[in-house]
């Protein structure tokens, strides 16, 4: 196992800002050629990143085959869009290392819990746009004339969402949208439109277009920290622009489950819920259908 902290130094970044790695070893005995990547955004509420959802769900998807990391994104009092950057460079970096590490290109996933649902969403929507390339060419000294070249290689191919922040309006989680949008009070820094309240911008249900990546998505009925219709806002919205989705929703259990497993539980237990631990296959079954892993044979 490859495990490195890469230090993630982006304009604004909180000095934690870090890439923990999980690379799988690549070995001349097996016919694994190249795996998919799955990298991981804890949740938090934009307030810090849990470590509940983090290197346990990192082992997890390892166990299925997958390189994975964890991305420590910068929190508050850091403002839309640092932690953005920094996930977007993370795709970067994975990209540029692809070959040393047998990283699969094509297959590199992300996946967010809660906050880091948001975050996800967010570079599953704002990849293509130009102020978040101008950031990272700006960031490597690279001429706005490659522009597109950047934009491709921060593009992630899939996204796996538990329990996601997606509106910063209807159903909004307050503190994820307090955080995350700081002292912001418009988008016209990043957005073409002027006078956009920042809080329609970041509402991910009203930015979705065809150029999402494929989502799995899931969530608890009886969420009452982030309200399942944010999962069912996004699933409409990706419907609607025909966006390939799986969409899950347990009956039971509370917000921030991880796993739902004694793996992830917290102090007293309340986040094991056996009926929601089946996330974890389907999630299996959904990469292995739509992202397997490339053998020799």
């Amino acid at each position: 196992m490859i495990h490195e902290k890469i230090n993630i130094k982006m304009p604004g970044s909180e000095e934690y800002a870090a890439l923990y790695t999980y690379i799988q070893e690549y070995s001349v005995n097996l016919g694994v050629e190249k795996r998919p990547m799955v990298i991981i955004c804890p949740g938090g509420g934009y307030d810090h990143t849990s470590d509940r959802e983090s290197e346990p769900l990192a082992l997890a998807f390892a166990a299925m085959g997958c390189h994975t990391a964890v991305l420590r994104y910068s929190t508050g009092p850091s403002q839309f869009p640092i932690a953005l950057s920094e996930l977007a460079y993370s795709v970067r970096l994975l990209r540029k290392r692809a070959e040393e590490w047998h990283i699969d290109t094509d297959k590199i996933i992300v996946q967010g819990s809660s906050a880091g649902g948001h975050l996800t969403a967010c570079l599953g929507v704002f990849w293509n746009k130009d102020f978040l390339a101008r950031i990272i060419a700006k960031s490597e000294g690279i001429s706005e004339k490659d522009l597109s070249g950047v934009k491709e290689s921060i593009r992630p191919n899939g996204h796996i969402f538990n329990y996601p922040v997606i509106s910063a309006e209807t159903f909004a989680h307050a503190g994820s949208a307090r955080c995350i949008s700081g002292d912001l009070e418009t988008a016209d820094s990043f957005s073409e439109r002027k006078g956009i309240p920042i809080t329609e911008f970041l509402s991910i249900e009203k930015n979705i277009t065809k150029d999402m990546p494929p989502c799995f998505i899931w969530h608890t009925f009886e969420d009452g920290t982030v309200p399942v219709e944010n999962s069912l806002m996004l699933a409409s919205a990706l419907r609607k622009e025909g966006v390939s989705m799986e969409l899950h929703i347990f009956p039971h259990g509370g917000h921030g489950t991880g796993l739902a497993n004694k793996l992830t539980a917290g102090n007293v237990g309340k986040e094991i819920v056996p009926e929601v631990q089946m996330w974890l296959p389907l999630a299996r079954n959904w990469i292995e259908t739509n992202f397997p892993i490339t053998t020799k044979y």
